[in-house]
Order: structure tokens, then sequence, then C-alpha cells
């Protein structure tokens, strides 16, 4: 018995001691460019019915440095109507092996959202490892059980840059009897490809040796690149609903009939406050005071409550207490504005700083966001119904330029939203800078802002005057300040135009060459680092199109004359273009500037011309002003 017993026990531990991974296992190419490496990435999805779905998930992560942490987590989103069962973690050292195995209990449950949450039936398990050494391994397997056969998640080797993978495959056994739809994305620049095997009911998606995306300058987010395997079940279930998914159409009478019209609910007291607010003009003037009221009474938070996390809350509960997520929030002002007799629609949009949009080819649930449309004879209105700050009728630069579901009684419509060009994206500067002969300048600036770089000043609305002088300090640091004030802040909540002043002395701007004073003809400017890259190996975005247009008029010290100056100068490309020019008038000199950068996907081979185009303009606006003391 004893022999036996050895025996047995020797081969389960030469087993054991076969799974671990060693550091000195993974190839070169892997750890390039990584912080994390995916050693294996296996998911098995069996579809028992139309309202069960399995899951079963191993994934192993060896962690090179500290900066992958964050990406290696064990954590377990789920729903309070999850079953999971058979979680396991094991942490190796860089040798295989083995530090220590956990379970389930080690786990600490949480709320899943980042916005601390009144209530919700969205969890999430989290195990935090805090580690002694790198690199470490992490062996990481669970099984789930969900009701809910809406949401199959998309297989992509990985989601974020400076992660690479040695092997990952998803099998999917499918014995409901209802077709399982499934559509294959390559990469369009051929970084890597999935390949499938199997037939029938049982398929199995697989990557190999997926090297990491470096987070270099202008990359695409990763899910750009890679490609992508996306699923959707014919028929499926969400919490106890059941729909069809074949096309949008049906898709979308499902969703209105189950998440839009149950809560299309209005209240005397909802009613009573349109009544109030005696609207008059034109459709856009009532939209535009309802949208304002709403703002003024509504707050954002997540609720993670209803069906799948995905019925908002009812406009009773936001009217009473004053808050809702997007899609209680747009439903409300959905439901305002049925009250105005003004018809509208709840729109589902994936938000993001890089476009990314449905595909209408291959209906599925998806986007993490919802938004507001209202059509008028002069075109579409758009509401973001989760910021007090944000202008009427303004979409930020996460919701812009890619198409919505728009969810309507008799489908969804997919409908794009506005794109910005690079002159509603647009800085207005406009200076008046005294040089002293102590090297300081001292002077007064407008600024004004539209489009996405309204976006970026929105921040500074919610500051008190000190934060705004501190802010303002920290985004202008090209400038010595010695002191900045901050004057006369607006944000045009009808317009979409953040404009304010500023006074301010600055120190060490000139410098000193004998009887002359050196300064540069650009005192706010960009002083970003563009490096050439002669190895890169990914296309490069601009994501956003934008024109900055400066005024600078310098009045220079009693005794000067201005000796030297830069020649006007004029840069295009297919990148954009920049202008120079300069007037001089006694003791004064006037200095413009505009340049526009254009919006897009350009090719690797393009990087350097880019480089050399955003050098041109840092070179031109650090030239130099000479004067001189007659």
């Amino acid at each position: 018995m004893m022999k036996i017993f050895l025996i047995g026990a020797l081969s389960a531990a030469s087993m054991y001691f076969a799974q671990t991974y060693p550091v000195s296992a993974i190839p070169e190419t892997l750890k390039k460019n990584a912080n994390i490496v995916v050693r294996k990435d296996f998911t098995t999805v069996q579809i028992n019915k139309i309202d069960e779905i399995k899951y079963q998930y191993n994934k192993v992560t060896t962690v090179l440095n500290k900066d992958g942490d964050s990406k290696a987590v064990a954590y377990i989103p789920y729903d309070k109507g999850n079953s999971i069962s058979d979680v396991k973690v094991t942490i190796y050292d860089d040798s295989g092996k083995k530090i220590k195995s956990y379970s389930k209990s080690d786990f600490s449950d949480f709320a899943n959202n980042n916005q601390g949450v009144f209530y919700s039936d969205n969890r999430v398990l989290v195990f935090n490892h805090t580690p002694i050494q790198y690199p470490y391994t992490i062996d990481f397997s669970y099984q789930i059980s969900d009701k809910n056969t809406i949401f199959i998640p998309d297989f992509v080797p990985f989601f974020s840059t400076n992660t690479s993978l040695e092997e990952g495959a998803l099998k999917i056994i499918n014995t409901s009897g209802i077709e399982l739809r499934t559509k294959i994305y390559p990469s369009k620049y051929n970084y890597t490809s999935v390949v499938e095997t199997g037939s029938g009911n049982e398929k199995t998606y697989s990557y190999k040796n997926v090297s990491a995306i470096d987070d270099i300058s202008l990359i695409p987010q990763p899910v750009k690149i890679l490609p992508k395997v996306s699923f959707a079940l014919a028929k499926f279930n969400l919490a106890g609903k059941q729909g069809s998914l074949n096309n949008w159409t049906d898709f979308g009478i499902w969703y209105y009939n189950n998440l839009v019209q149950p809560v299309a609910v209005s209240t005397p007291t909802i009613k009573a406050e349109i009544a109030a607010l005696q609207l008059e003009g034109s459709v856009e003037d009532k939209v535009k005071k309802i949208y304002q009221y709403m703002q003024t009474k509504t707050r954002y938070i997540f609720v993670g409550l209803g069906i799948g996390g995905w019925l908002p809350m009812l406009p009773e509960e936001v009217d009473k207490k004053g808050y809702g997520d997007c899609k209680g929030l747009t439903n409300y002002m959905k439901i305002l504005l049925d009250e105005a007799g003004i018809p509208s629609h709840y729109c589902v949009i994936n938000s993001s700083p890089s476009q990314v949009s449905f595909d209408p080819e291959f209906p599925k649930m998806g986007g993490n966001h919802a938004i507001l449309m209202v059509p008028t004879e002069k075109g579409n209105i758009w509401l973001e119904n989760t910021s007090q700050q944000i202008a009427f009728n303004h979409l930020g630069y996460s919701t812009t330029d890619r198409n919505v579901l728009s969810v309507k009684k008799n489908g969804i419509e997919l409908i794009d939203t506005p794109v910005y060009t690079a002159d509603q994206n647009k800085e207005k500067q406009i200076l008046k800078i005294k040089v002293g002969e102590d090297n300081s300048i001292s002077g007064e600036g407008s600024f004004y802002y539209t489009g996405s770089q309204y976006d970026y000043t929105l921040g500074l609305t919610g500051l008190n005057p000190k934060e705004k002088n501190d802010a303002l300090k920290n985004s202008l640091d090209i400038l010595n300040f010695e002191k900045v004030e901050m004057k006369n802040f607006v944000n045009d909540k009808d317009k979409a135009i953040i404009t304010y002043d500023i006074d301010f002395k600055a120190n060490n701007f000139a410098k000193k060459a004998g009887n002359s004073l050196i300064f540069r003809v650009i005192p706010i400017y960009n002083n970003t680092i563009y490096k050439t890259d002669e190895s890169r190996e990914l296309p490069f975005e601009i994501r956003q199109s934008f024109e900055d247009e400066y005024e600078i008029n310098f009045t220079i010290p009693k005794g000067y004359k201005i000796d030297e100056a830069p020649d006007d100068t004029n840069v295009k490309s297919e990148f954009g273009y920049y202008n120079l020019s300069f007037i001089k008038n006694g003791e004064e000199i006037k200095v413009k500037r505009k340049v526009q950068v254009n919006k897009g996907t350009y090719s690797k081979e393009k990087y350097n011309e880019y480089v050399g185009f955003r050098k041109k303009i840092l070179n031109m606006d650090n030239s130099k002003i000479l004067i001189t003391k007659i």
C-alpha cells in the first residue's frame, strides 16, 4: 500500500511540476516591451440553454516588473444571480516554484464601479497580491454560471499596451439548439491572426505568441490594432426577459419594450415642473431650457440595479433623489421632453478617447454609455446628461465621430454622432506683454476654447479661485510665473465656449547679451518633445483635429529698438499647417501664430514626417526676438 501511495504522490507531483511556469521559458520576443506576459489564457464557454451559460476561465500571467501589477490583478465581476465556483489562485516565483495558494475566501467583495456607489447588483471579487519580488507568476482560475446569455465577451489577445500573450484559446460549446452567430475581425495591420478549429457546435479560437504593443507616442488603442472574434446568440435571456438578436430591428424592438418603455413613466410632479418652465420659442429653445433645468437639479452617480444593470432608474426616483447614472439621467431627460411634447431617442454608445463604432453588419449587445438624441428640422440635438457643467447640444471628445444605437419603437437605427472640424476644436490666445529690463515680463491675456479644447478646459469650472490659479500655473508651466491670476471665467453653456482672462508676471523670460535682450516669440506653447522612430512597427493616430490661434503684442522697454525678428513662416503638410508672422511698430511688435493639425490614422512610414512637421513648429515657436539699447 505504501509503495502505491508513493508512486501516486510522485506522479501527481511531477504533473504539478510540469504545469509550473519558469520565467526562463518565455521567448525573448515576448519579453520585449512587456510588463506582463500572459502565459496561458484559456476560456471554455458552454451554452446549455437560452438562460444558462457557463464560463470556465484559467489565466496564467507572469509579471515582469511593478508596472505590471495592476494588469495581473485576479478579479471576478458578477451579478447576484451568478454562481461562482472552483476559485483558485497560485503564486509562483521566477523559477516556477510555488510560493502560496489561495481560494475564494481570500478575495474581497466590492460594488463593481469606481465612483462609490449607493446600491448595486453588479459586484466584483478582487484578490490583492503584494509581491515581494519580481518576476512572479499568478495562476488564476474559476467557473461562473450566468442566466444572462445576451453578453458573450469578444475574444481579443489582450486589451492593454505592454502586454504579450504566449497562448490564448477560447472554446465554445453550444448545446442549446440556438444559432450562435460568430464574426472574425482580422487585424488591419496583420499584427497577428486568430486560428479557428472544430466544427458544428464545438469550435476553438486561438492566438499564439502575440508580442506586446509598446505604449509609444500616438499609438492607437490595442483594440484597433489586434484581431477579435465576436459572438451573439440568435435568441437570448436578460434577467428573465427573452428576445432575438438576428438583426438590429428585432433587437431594437426588444430593447425598446424591455429597457426603455417600462421606465417611460411620468408623474404629476414632473408634469408640473415642465408647466412651471413656461416654455416658448423654437424646439431648440425649449429643449435647451429643459436640459439646463435638468442639469441644475441632478448629478451623476453610478447605479447598477435593474435588468442586468441595463434598465434605467425610474424618472420619479431621479426626480426625488436628484441623482442617477447615465441610463437614469438620459431616461429622465427623455421623460421631461415627452411632457413638453418633444420626441427624443435613447442612444447607446461606446464612450472612449479613440473612436469605436458598432458594426452595422453584426448586431449584438454592447456599448458602455447612454446619451439622448432629439431630432429637429434643423438637425439632431445631442445631449450628454451626466454633467452639470457641459454645454447644451455639445458632445465631448469621448463620444464624437462614432455611431450610436438609437433605440426606437420600431427597432434600432445606427446614427453617427457629430464630427468636429479643426476650427471647431479651437484655442484662441491674445496676450499683451511688457518686456522688462530685468528680463521679466508682465501682462494680461484672454483665452477662448471650443470643441474638444472646451472639453479639456471644462475641469476648471468646479475649482475655486486659488485652485484655478494653481491649475493655470501647472498647465502653462513653460513660463516661470512669479504670479498669475485667472479672472472673468465664463462657461457659456449655450454655445459651448469657455473664456477667461489672466494677469501675470514671469521672471527670467528674456536673456541679457551685452546691451541686448533676447526672448522667444511665443511665450506659452506646447513644448512636447517629438522623437523620430526608425523602427516604428505600427501606425499612429491623431485623435482630434484642432486649431490654435495666438496674437501676442510685445511692448519693449523705453530706450530699446527691435534689432532682429524671425522672417514670416508658412509650413504646409498633410498633417496640417503653421503660419507665423510679425508686424513691427516702433516700441511694439505683434506676433501672429496659427496652427492646424488634422486628425486621422496615418501609416508608420509617415511617422517621422509628422515628427518633422511638429519639430518645425516647435523650433519656430522657440525662435527669438533681439532688442538692443539705443
